[in-house]
């Protein structure tokens, strides 16, 4: 694995192999320009190298060779090379400068305590129209683009289950203006964490009692604060129980199921499918399709099962852009759910192209292409 600085990337050049922020997260595939506005939002997060096996291009090159350009025609969508790059970059471009705007927001709440209801909707209305239009892609950036786990916590953490609620809300079919409230409580719900030090929620170490006693208060002061800043009740309201539980083991308040708010409902198992696919401090990430089988195990029966059953139909089992193994002995990655089967959603084939030049979508299938497993990190390039 070769170090890159990124001061000597040139922006919009193509990497010939994945490039990595550390050890685990993808920042972009081939196919994806390394942007300028990527280089400023890790240099932002303290990062100057990245990681490739690859080397840097001023222009996007395929290795796709005649031998991998074959493939059952009647089982493969095809999807130009160019329009692929440009979506992706667009999404990435549009998670960044929502993940600064967050950023931002949290600052200025925390110094100078601000706090914009009318900002919050407003970027939400734009996140809810950039889901309804593109959402492949947004999914494929999350999987692709993490930072660090120890910076700006809170704002990824934040944005990434808003992403996740609001595609649970459109596939739940709320009306706009629910879907805008769900989407500013998903992208509230940690706001109490501000009034804590964030060395007790970024601790690598076991906290004491009286640190984990602080850490359940934060949806008490997460209400309080949405509150004093007249945010819409139910918004508030979603901040005070997104970590109550249906089995009513849940805090701050041991609500059971029948008494917890919509929202809240949406937002417990968005988050929780979240911080089980992501890296933190103190714990290494799960693929997707290993987090969305401990949801769906639903293990007390924690989570209302009509939203956990709305994750899986929305995402599929396997989540939009996991890498997978495929039964053909071909490596790719989910581009597209199906929504007539969870389990077999479209992936898109590594370094297979149509005669044509087109990049290879194929609808995998319980007679035909199946998925093997998931891929590490490890084993992507290899």
């Amino acid at each position: 694995m070769n170090n890159y600085l990124l001061t000597n990337i040139q922006p919009n050049s193509y990497f010939t192999k994945n490039t990595y922020l550390d050890q685990s997260f993808i920042l972009t595939a081939p196919e994806m320009p390394f942007t300028d506005e990527l280089k400023q939002a890790l240099d932002r997060w303290s990062i100057k190298t990245i990681y490739s096996e690859g080397e840097s291009n001023r222009e996007y090159t395929s290795t796709a060779s005649a031998s991998t350009m074959s493939g059952p025609a009647d089982t493969s969508v095809g999807l130009s090379q160019q329009s692929d790059s440009e979506k992706l970059k667009k999404a990435e471009d549009f998670y960044t400068a929502f993940l600064f705007f967050v950023e931002n927001m949290f600052v200025r709440a925390t110094v100078s305590d601000e706090l914009s209801e009318k900002a919050v909707t407003d970027k939400i209305k734009d996140m809810i129209e950039y889901i309804k239009e593109d959402r492949r892609f947004l999914m494929r950036v999350l999987r692709n683009i993490e930072p660090a786990p120890d910076k700006n916590y809170l704002a990824t953490h934040s944005v990434r289950s808003t992403i996740i609620s609001i595609i649970i809300g459109t596939y739940l079919k709320l009306p706009n203006h629910r879907l805008i409230e769900l989407g500013v409580s998903a992208l509230m719900h940690e706001i109490g964490m501000l009034k804590l030090p964030s060395q007790i929620y970024l601790s690598q170490r076991p906290l004491t009692a009286q640190e984990q006693k602080a850490i359940i208060s934060h949806p008490v002061l997460g209400y309080s604060m949405l509150k004093a800043f007249n945010f819409p009740l139910p918004i508030c309201l979603s901040a005070l129980e997104h970590h109550e539980r249906e089995n009513g083991t849940g805090y701050p308040r041991r609500l059971p199921g029948e008494k917890i708010s919509l929202y809240a409902k949406i937002i417990a198992v968005a988050c929780s499918y979240e911080a089980l696919s992501s890296k933190r401090p103190h714990k290494e990430a799960k693929d997707g399709y290993t987090g969305m089988l401990e949801l769906l195990k639903n293990e007390g029966k924690q989570y209302d099962e009509t939203i956990v059953r709305a994750l899986v139909l929305s995402l599929s089992i396997y989540p939009i852009g996991l890498y997978v193994l495929l039964s053909n002995g071909k490596k790719g990655q989910v581009v597209d759910v199906n929504p007539e089967n969870p389990r077999f959603p479209v992936v898109q084939v590594f370094g297979e192209y149509t005669p044509d030049g087109k990049i290879k979508m194929m609808q995998t299938s319980p007679n035909n292409l199946t998925i093997v497993r998931p891929l590490n990190r490890t084993e992507i390039d290899t």
